[in-house]
């Protein structure tokens, strides 16, 4: 249901502005998308789980807020993560 603290190093040395940068907007965004994406999976064969189903949102929320902030700041940055992680088709 979580991903693990492999994936989530690797994510952040990806997006990160170095290996240990957890706190960019990048890398955040970055970690949450595999969360969320996790918690999907988890939501497609387990329908009756509301509680996760609430913490998605609640995920899915503090992700776009990051996504905002990183919008207006930084708008290049904010084109190249949405297009790294795959986020609108």
């Amino acid at each position: 249901m979580s991903i693990t603290t492999e994936k989530k190093k690797e994510l952040i040395a990806r997006f990160g502005k170095s290996e240990t940068d957890t706190g960019s907007s990048a890398a955040q965004i970055a970690v949450l998308t595999g969360r969320i994406r996790a918690l999907s999976d988890h939501l497609q064969t387990n329908e009756k789980d509301h509680a996760s189903r609430r913490g998605l949102l609640r995920l899915i929320g503090k992700r776009r807020r990051l996504q905002n902030y990183l919008h207006y700041q930084q708008p290049e940055a904010y084109a190249q993560l949405i297009k790294d992680l795959e986020l609108r088709r």
